[in-house]
């Protein structure tokens, strides 16, 4: 039995490992190669883009695959819904995997936005001093009027593309997670951050921010993450994932 993994996330290299060795099924991970210097899962792996839902379909059926999971990043939105056609069409099964997202406790004052456009306009009335931790490619978003005078430190995996819109006061920050409480405390001291803006991506790696900012008594923008496509099953966890593979 022959499994696609849509992955690049903690979640699909974890899914592979658990895989890897299974008598009787091959394992592929694709990766969308957006970010340099990825994490590779174990096992078969092949990076780039499919063409749309076009090309998907004819790569599930050309290489035979019996299982298709979509165990990307829970705001890849656009391949999320691609393979939910591309697997219609090719008549394969498909399975979401998605780890839980955020959950505010005693002590959080978050405010909700439903896309990175709005948080960007609930900034003003928050802070001045921005912490933006929603990646290279939505900075665009707090280039615009509403972000005019406000400081913002971005941090992420890679710096944006040239000719990007950035916002015009930004200091960019390239790191990778985990990311460690300790060190989430210094930067928000050091950089004097007034507001955290965060995507619900869910899972242990960048929680730590969230954790920091409760501590400081900051305000934390969240923009919530897209659903998984209608009629797509969904399970939490890589073991999870396994399990519901060997029943299909």
């Amino acid at each position: 039995m022959h499994t696609l993994i849509l992955g690049g996330t903690t979640e699909g290299r974890r899914l592979a490992e658990l895989l890897a060795g299974a008598p009787g099924l091959r394992v592929t991970s694709s990766l969308a190669g957006r970010v340099a210097g990825p994490r590779l899962p174990v096992g078969e792996v092949r990076v780039g883009g499919f063409g749309g839902v076009p090309g998907l379909t004819e790569w599930l059926r050309t290489h035979h695959v019996d299982v298709l999971i979509d165990a990307t990043h829970p705001f890849a939105e656009k391949i999320s819904f691609h393979a939910a056609e591309a697997a219609a069409d090719a008549h394969v099964p498909l399975l979401a995997l998605r780890r839980p997202g955020w959950v505010p406790g005693a002590g959080d004052d978050w405010h909700l936005a439903e896309s990175l456009p709005e948080a960007a306009r609930l900034l003003p009335r928050l802070g001045q001093r921005i912490f933006l931790t929603t990646g290279r490619l939505g900075l665009a978003a707090f280039a615009g009027p509403a972000s005019a005078g406000l400081w913002f430190l971005s941090r992420s995996v890679d710096p944006p593309e040239p000719g990007t819109p950035v916002p015009a006061l930004m200091e960019l920050l390239l790191s990778r997670g985990p990311f460690a409480l300790d060190d989430e405390r210094e930067l928000l001291r050091s950089h004097r951050i007034e507001v955290l803006v965060t995507k619900d991506s869910g899972g242990a790696a960048t929680a730590p921010k969230l954790a920091a900012a409760r501590e400081a008594g900051l305000p934390v923008v969240v923009v919530r993450r897209p659903p998984v496509p209608p009629g797509v099953r969904e399970v939490s966890s890589p073991e999870e994932a396994a399990g519901a593979l060997r029943g299909l």
